[in-house]
């Protein structure tokens, strides 16, 4: 019992933070946390300790994907999850490009960016990202850079859509 408590104190956030950039809904990713942690517990062996992280976000991905095909469609992410307080201007340009960054992320296929938030979100190695998703580290080392290209391009394009439209309301 002590063991599963610890389990859960320790890496329960991460799998909800996996769990909302995965679905961009934090009720979702809650009963998706939720859910993890209870197939976790109905193990009847014992985890690797090294692979704990690994395993859990595998369990988190599959909840998330087995949503997918159940509601047959993809959910857009909710932009209300960026902080609605006021804030100064700094703190509003900062919204709308999380925002923007968000939206692109949405648009990155599912396998390219469960990757790409397995490394820079949780921090996994290469190898645990291969091991998770069944990709060759060569393939998942392609996923990521893919992915980052394409969200900065992204970016790029979204500030200079941006900038011409201020440039002609202007004149």
């Amino acid at each position: 019992m002590n063991d599963f408590v610890t389990l859960y104190q320790r890496y329960s956030l991460d799998v909800y933070r996996f769990a909302l950039s995965l679905s961009g809904n934090a009720a979702e990713a809650e009963d998706i946390a939720s859910e993890t942690f209870a197939r976790a517990w109905l193990v009847p062996t014992e985890l690797r300790l090294g692979t704990v992280k690994a395993y859990l976000l595998t369990i988190a991905r599959n909840l998330f994907l087995k949503g997918l095909r159940r509601e047959a469609r993809h959910v857009e992410l909710n932009v209300r999850l960026t902080d609605p307080a006021p804030g100064p201007a700094a703190r509003a340009e900062h919204r709308a490009e999380l925002a923007a960054v968000l939206k692109a992320l949405q648009r990155l296929p599912e396998v390219d960016r469960a990757a790409l938030l397995m490394r820079a979100e949780q921090g996994m190695s290469y190898d645990e990202i291969a091991a998770a998703l069944g990709l060759s580290l060569t393939a998942v080392k392609v996923k990521i850079h893919r992915a980052r290209l394409r969200l900065a391009t992204s970016r790029t394009s979204d500030h200079e859509a941006s900038d011409a439209h201020h440039a002609r309301s202007d004149h």
